[in-house]
């Protein structure tokens, strides 16, 4: 049975990295001392994987095996070592004065802390109204094929237990990158990918309120009605996942059981909290 740190947690933040050299400069100088803190390098051409090293001496550089940010964030999961591990954008949009509240969260007793713009204490400075209907929209389809109260699917700013990372069951590195397209879970559906396949291991969720800032500089790959969909489609195909396994002997009680051993105890995770709680006032 994994014991998981409550009093002191080691936390690893990855920051998935594709040309955000001048990004870096401003958002990397601005996380907290923590165990680790994982550069995870797509083939940028702006010298990214430098500008880390000289602005955050100490981070480690790994380089993604495929394209896409799912296989990004994948290789920075299977890299890290810390207790808990932080996803955490590089183009500013995160604010890293948050990352108490998360990881709070967490030696709380939650399994994975999610981020959300609309809980208590959210917002957003780049969000629009357009936007903003999708994504109540698509709430509404993932909560109800999930059983889930999330207010916030499509937002990346989010922190799990590392143990928890096989429940994930994201596509290993080591295999090669199909002639087109790319695997299921290596592209910007990773975020989706997720929060469904945390839902469907019946884990204990709690909402964080996170406010989105303006990315600093660049442009956002962000499309609207490309992305809405390609959301829709993951969360139809994550809940026809979800159903197939658990049509199969066994696999229900594997993650319940997943469940269980990650969950630790009540009066523990509340000594804990309230310890890092006052740690960090």
């Amino acid at each position: 049975m994994t014991r998981r740190n409550l009093l002191s947690p080691t936390i690893s933040i990855v920051v998935p990295v594709k040309n955000e050299a001048a990004n870096l400069k401003v958002v990397l100088p601005q996380l907290p001392k923590v165990h680790e803190v994982i550069v995870v390098d797509g083939s940028s051409v702006d010298g990214s994987a430098e500008v880390a090293r000289q602005v955050l001496p100490g981070v480690r550089i790994v380089d993604q095996t495929r394209k896409g940010k799912g296989n990004a964030l994948a290789a920075g999961f299977q890299a890290a070592t810390g207790d808990i591990i932080v996803m955490f954008d590089a183009d500013g949009s995160a604010d890293a004065a948050e990352i108490p509240a998360f990881v709070q969260a967490l030696v709380g007793g939650a399994d994975f802390a999610k981020g959300s713009r609309f809980a208590l204490g959210g917002g957003s400075e780049d969000i629009t109204v357009l936007r903003d209907w999708g994504n109540r929209g698509l709430n509404l389809v993932a909560n109800t094929a999930f059983g889930t109260t999330f207010t916030d699917l499509c937002y990346g700013y989010n922190a799990f237990w590392r143990d928890l990372v096989p429940t994930l069951d994201l596509p290993s590195q080591e295999l090669p990158a199909p002639e087109s397209g790319m695997l299921w879970g290596d592209g910007f559906e990773i975020e989706t990918v997720i929060n469904c396949r945390m839902a469907a291991a019946r884990v204990q969720i709690k909402e964080v309120g996170s406010v989105e800032l303006s990315r600093i500089y660049g442009e956002s790959n962000l499309r609207t009605f490309s992305d809405g969909f390609r959301v829709l489609r993951t969360i139809f195909a994550e809940f026809r996942r979800a159903r197939s396994a658990r049509r199969v002997p066994g696999v229900t009680q594997l993650e319940e059981a997943r469940a269980l051993r990650a969950r630790p105890a009540m009066a523990e995770a509340v000594s804990a909290s309230a310890s890092y709680s006052e740690r960090t006032a």
